[in-house]
């Protein structure tokens, strides 16, 4: 109940973010269509307390993505804390294919899972 209730509330800050910034809706992208808009990942580097204590686990996200294609924000939907740092600074420098919606460039929402194992 709780991940379902931070997922709202990430979920609403994007929406609520878009609405200040004068878009009318981001265009979401599926998992497959951000996996084939991706044109460089910046890989996370492994936290070294992480290392130490050998935790692994799965970081979710969602990256708002710019019409030039750069990610604008990062929001973490779930995961270890110890790892989200480092998962949201690796994908703050990704690259995407620039969003279309309709011919004209769009904002866009990709769902992005980054697993950490030893």
């Amino acid at each position: 109940m709780f991940r379902r209730g931070i997922r709202l509330w990430v979920g609403g800050a994007i929406l609520w973010t878009a609405f200040m910034t004068g878009q009318d809706s981001l265009k979401r992208l599926s998992k497959s269509q951000a996996v084939n808009a991706v044109v460089s990942k910046v890989p996370p580097d492994y936290p070294a307390v992480a290392k130490q204590l050998k935790m692994q686990g799965t970081v979710e996200l969602e990256a708002v993505i710019s019409t030039e294609g750069t990610v604008a924000e990062v929001h973490i939907v779930s995961g270890n804390p110890v790892l989200t740092k480092a998962a949201v600074e690796a994908v703050k420098k990704w690259k995407f294919t620039p969003v279309t919606e309709d011919g004209k460039p769009a904002r866009a929402v990709a769902p992005i899972s980054l697993e950490f194992k030893m």
